[in-house]
This record gives structure tokens, C-alpha cells and sequence, in this order.
């Protein structure tokens, strides 16, 4: 099992994540999108779990480029100004292989490390 923790900032979901993890001795490796971009395909992963790429825009996100892309509806303008800023993401995103959580959903994650096993 190869678990990946993305995040834009570490905010209090991230750290629930976290610290679910290493409560389970669970090994993860942490990916900071501020200072490693996700590519297209990562990207168009995330929001296909997410539903959309509107989806994946964080609504917290602060700044006029932030207010900026909240009001888009054009999915592929959405998607080069994520990419060009992965700041404005929602976190934390999860990955597990080619399955995606979004946020802190403990069940996903148990049913992920029963898997695992």
C-alpha cells in the first residue's frame, strides 16, 4: 500500500490525517502542492473523484486569483489555473494507488488499510 498525503496548507484536516496514520503505524508519504505541482493526469484524477474540477477549487481560498477562479464554469480554465496555482486546491487530497479521498473520511481510510493487509 502507497499512500500519498497532498496538501496546499496544513490546516486541521491534514492534521487528523496525519495523525490517523502514524496512530496505525501506517506509512505515507506527505506531498506539499506548493512546492511539487500535480500534473494534468494527477490532476483530472483528483477531480474525478472530487466530480468536477469546480469541485476541487477550495472555498476558503483567499486572494483576488482565488475569487477569480471560484466564479469559473469553464472546467479547463479551472484546470490550467490549478495547475498553474495548486494552492487554491481544497485539502488534503489522499491517494491509494488510482483511489482518491478527499478530506478526512475515516471509514475510506480503515477500509483502505484493511486492504492493505
Amino acid at each position: 500500500m502507497n499512500i500519498q498525503l497532498y496538501y496546499a496548507k496544513n490546516n486541521f484536516d491534514v492534521q487528523k490525517v496525519k495523525r490517523f496514520f502514524k496512530e496505525r503505524r501506517v506509512p505515507f508519504q506527505e506531498v506539499d502542492l506548493k512546492k511539487h505541482t500535480p500534473g494534468a493526469r494527477e490532476l483530472k484524477l483528483f477531480a474525478s473523484a472530487a466530480g468536477s474540477m469546480k469541485a476541487l477549487v477550495d472555498p476558503e481560498a483567499k486572494g483576488a486569483r482565488a475569487a477569480y477562479v471560484k466564479q469559473l464554469s469553464v472546467e479547463s480554465i479551472i484546470e490550467e489555473e490549478l495547475l498553474n496555482d495548486p494552492g487554491l486546491m481544497r485539502g488534503p487530497i489522499v491517494r491509494s494507488g488510482s483511489k482518491i479521498c478527499l478530506g478526512f473520511d475515516e471509514s475510506t481510510l480503515n477500509a483502505w488499510i484493511q486492504e492493505g493487509k
